[in-house]
């Protein structure tokens, strides 16, 4: 059986992957009228500057306060650091690194961001993963890595593909600093990170006297980056709150898949037989996911922080200021959580970092 607590950040996650999947098969159709780093900056940009207006239109309809906690000043320094590594960083390495690889190398090495993610969420974040959860996210990892192998093309690991390597592991670090900051409002850590991203590669183009294209392809290289980069990663930041790093990263590995499957629909590229064979792997390796069961008595230590819940919850019992315990719908306010000691079924999310 699924938990049906993680139904939602499971069906949030995997709308992600098909959202950040289907901006490969676009993006390439634009690749035509655009150069990569002017591309780069007008979806990064789209995010960002579309989730502003989404939300701006949101209040404007909605006029009520917004349920989720807002970034606090010791929230930036995490947010700065996913900035710098993941939008800043990871970018130009990999860039410089696929000048001089293999077009097989670089797009296996890829994958490779998956499996960064879940080794620092293990080893320095302390996240718990279980023998089933390693199982399955060794299953998805190969399916990706399966599906991107090109059989015909050569294979060497050279200093560029150690590029793209470098460049995977600071997106995995990118994801771990962003799961700290998942509990705050991530319109907010979406939109700031899109718009300062898009901007340095903006920057970056100017100088590299990149040009740009009409107006009618800037229009729809920002859409494209509203849904495939804006919404995907808000929801990919929803479910990381619940699930913890790992879990989401291995079910956000479905994303191939996807462009694989919209690469046939838009583009007519021809599935091959890896995928076919990958497919099932992929499938074994979520439903392993899916059915994960993590029940053991744990200690909750006391706890001040600020997020969004609601009211009855296992851990939420506080009182308001108004003295009332219960507050219908979900809000946002700091609050203090006492220690406790129970069991039922859990995973990492902002309640259970606890040690195993």
């Amino acid at each position: 059986m699924v938990n049906k607590s993680k139904i939602y950040p499971i069906i949030m996650v995997l709308s992600a992957s098909i959202l950040f999947g289907a901006s490969a098969p676009l993006t390439k159709i634009l690749l035509g009228e655009i150069d990569p780093i002017p591309l780069a900056s007008l979806l990064y940009g789209g995010s960002g500057i579309g989730l502003l207006i989404f939300q701006f239109i949101n209040s404007m309809i909605k006029k009520e306060k917004v349920d989720e906690a807002p970034l606090r000043k010791k929230d930036f320094i995490w947010l700065l650091g996913a900035i710098a590594a993941g939008g800043i960083i990871a970018p130009i390495i990999l860039l410089n690194g696929l000048k001089i690889t293999p077009a097989s190398t670089a797009s296996l090495l890829l994958n490779f961001e998956g499996v960064a993610t879940t080794i620092i969420a293990i080893v320095l974040f302390k996240e718990n993963v279980g023998k089933q959860v390693l199982s399955a996210i060794v299953l998805i990892t190969l399916a990706s890595i399966f599906l991107s192998w090109d059989f015909k093309n050569q294979w060497g690991l050279s200093v560029g593909a150690l590029g793209i390597i470098l460049a995977c592991v600071c997106w995995g670090i990118d994801n771990n600093f962003t799961r700290n900051i998942s509990s705050k409002n991530p319109f907010s850590i979406v939109s700031i990170k899109g718009v300062i991203s898009g901007l340095f590669s903006f920057i970056l183009s100017v100088i590299l006297k990149n040009k740009f294209p009409d107006l009618k392809i800037i229009v729809i290289a920002m859409v494209i980056g509203f849904f495939c980069y804006g919404l995907s990663i808000v929801l990919y930041v929803f479910a990381m709150r619940d699930l913890g790093s790992a879990r989401t990263s291995a079910l956000y590995g479905s994303a191939p898949f996807v462009g694989s499957i919209l690469s046939f629909i838009l583009l007519g590229d021809v599935q091959s037989n890896t995928f076919l064979i990958a497919l099932p792997i992929m499938l074994i390796g979520a439903i392993l996911l899916l059915k994960e069961e993590h029940f053991h008595r744990h200690i909750h230590e006391p706890l001040q922080h600020e997020h969004r819940h609601k009211h009855p919850d296992v851990h939420h019992e506080h009182e308001h200021t108004d003295g009332q315990t219960i507050i219908n719908g979900y809000h946002s306010h700091y609050h203090t959580h006492k220690l406790v000691e129970h069991t039922h079924t859990h995973f990492p999310d902002i309640h259970h970092r606890h040690v195993h």
